[in-house]
């Protein structure tokens, strides 16, 4: 029995340590390529800049990666995204012609192979960032995903008023003291708007704008002297030459030229708009709402006329008053409610224009018949006139057209379109604090004799949507590297 049992038991051994030897052999995994999107910042400076001015938002823009990258890595499993960033120097005097090129040879210097470039640029060097794109610079077109403008001059800034109404590209060397290789000119007449509208369609742009409250507010002058008396500007660039069509807008408030790289929180609060724009987070984009036209012309007298006009809202009734004064003798006066209209979400204002001959007719009093019922829209006019003349009026009753809650108003802008010098905008304001009214209060002058202006308005609104520029940038598939052999042993 004994050697029975011991066959036995030697069996039983022999099956244990053959099953110990293959549990103990390591196990290969098999290895997966790696999937990779990748974004690559490419940062240019304005006129006169250097990498310097843009070292805030580049910093906030890395503080803030690491938390949209886990965010979106964590929507996306599977895919990871990796960031390269460039910002080098050049000559900031330039043509833009030049500048372009410039800048696209560092993108192939020191960006070789790289594709899915987010071009970020800040005054000129956004301006020179969509020429570099839509006019294929160094070949970059293809490469480029996104550009990105700040207060930039995108629209030619000859077509804006200086002080004393002088030629802008001589008010420009100037300023640069000498320093002028052909920039002036490209900002003056160079307009970008054609290759915004290529890029944009093509691919995406973003213009960040802000500007003053009003034409001539102070807060931006630059030694005491305002750039763009008969504009809206941020101390440097009219508000409207900031953007055209195409881009997708974002205002950013009351901030001077130069607030992206001197302040932490402009600069965080552009970092924040620039990666929701990158990574698809819901923004509030501006849009045109409401747009006119007014014009005012001093009389003979000596002196300053003034005005305040009130506009943004929508006209609700309209008509002429004409009555005639057919009496020898004495003057005649009359009375008339006019305005009677349909139910309206809040009335405004009126206007009331004379259009007979002022030395011998006139407007008296113009008011609403109810003072306190906003939804009264009925005006009573008191109107007069000279012995056989007749006076004519006409009159326009507007109400708020308050705006939908989803769509708040964003900002207005108002600008002197033509006129003669000596004649200005003074100051503009919200007409009431609801953001929902979309109507602005107006406060212009002009000197006497016959000095006159026509101005332009228009109000912007808010839309809140979605643009997901990573979702546009492909994958790029890494091959898993190839595991080593471990090394045979070496024969005797």
């Amino acid at each position: 029995m004994l050697p029975v049992r011991v066959k036995i038991i030697s069996l039983i051994f022999s099956v244990v340590f053959c099953f110990q030897f293959l549990v103990a052999q390591p196990v290969h995994a098999e290895q997966r390529p790696e999937v990779v999107k990748e974004l690559n910042f490419v940062f240019c400076y304005g006129m006169g800049g250097n990498p310097c001015a843009f070292q805030n938002i580049v910093d906030r823009i890395n503080e803030l990666l690491p938390y949209f990258i886990d965010r979106y890595q964590e929507k996306n499993p599977g895919i990871s995204v990796e960031v390269n960033t460039l910002a080098r120097c050049y000559p900031a005097y330039v043509d833009i012609n030049t500048w372009a090129n410039n800048i696209a040879d560092s993108i192939n210097d020191h960006f070789e192979g790289k594709d899915n470039l987010i071009l970020v640029g800040h005054s000129m060097g956004g301006k020179t960032a969509l020429y570099a794109t839509a006019h294929n610079a160094g070949n970059i077109s293809d490469r480029v995903a996104t550009v990105i403008t700040i207060n930039s001059p995108i629209k030619k800034l000859d077509d804006y008023y200086v002080p004393g109404g002088g030629p802008m590209p001589e008010y420009c060397r100037t300023t640069l003291l000498g320093n002028d290789q052909g920039v002036c000119d490209s900002v003056a007449f160079y307009d970008s708007s054609a290759d915004g509208l290529e890029v944009s369609r093509e691919k995406r742009w973003l213009a960040l704008i802000s500007a003053e409250p009003s034409p001539l507010s102070p807060l931006y002058n630059q030694g005491g002297v305002d750039i763009w008396p008969r504009n809206l500007d941020d101390g440097i660039v009219p508000l409207m030459a900031q953007f055209s069509e195409g881009a997708d807008v974002v205002y950013y408030g009351e901030h001077h030229h130069s607030d992206v790289g001197a302040k932490d929180t402009t600069s965080l609060f552009l970092a924040n708009n620039i990666l929701f724009y990158i990574f698809g987070y819901e923004m509030e984009f501006s849009v045109p709402a409401r747009t006119g036209t007014f014009k005012h012309e001093a009389d003979w007298l000596l002196g300053t006329d003034q005005w305040s006009d009130i506009v943004g809202g929508i006209a609700t009734g309209n008509g002429t008053i004409r009555h005639k004064n057919s009496t020898f003798y004495k003057w005649q006066q009359w009375e008339d409610i006019i305005g009677e209209c349909e139910s309206v979400d809040e009335r405004s204002y009126s206007h009331v224009h004379l259009d007979s001959v002022p030395l011998l007719t006139s407007i008296k009093a113009a008011s609403w018949v109810s003072s306190s019922n906003i939804s009264d829209c009925r005006l009573k006019v008191t109107t007069s006139a000279a012995p056989f003349t007749t006076v004519e009026a006409d009159w326009t009753v507007f109400s708020a057209g308050l705006l939908p809650e989803e769509t708040p108003r964003s900002f207005y802008d108002i600008e002197i379109i033509k006129g003669t010098p000596l004649a200005s905008i003074i100051d503009v304001k919200w007409w009431k604090d609801d953001p929902l009214n979309p109507v602005i209060w107006i406060r212009s002058k002009a000197q006497s004799p016959f000095r006159w202006f026509e101005a332009r308005w228009t109000t912007y609104k808010k839309e809140n949507r979605v643009v997901n520029v990573i979702n546009d940038i492909p994958v790029k598939v890494i091959p898993a590297a190839a595991e080593s052999e471990p090394p045979l042993p070496a024969g005797d």
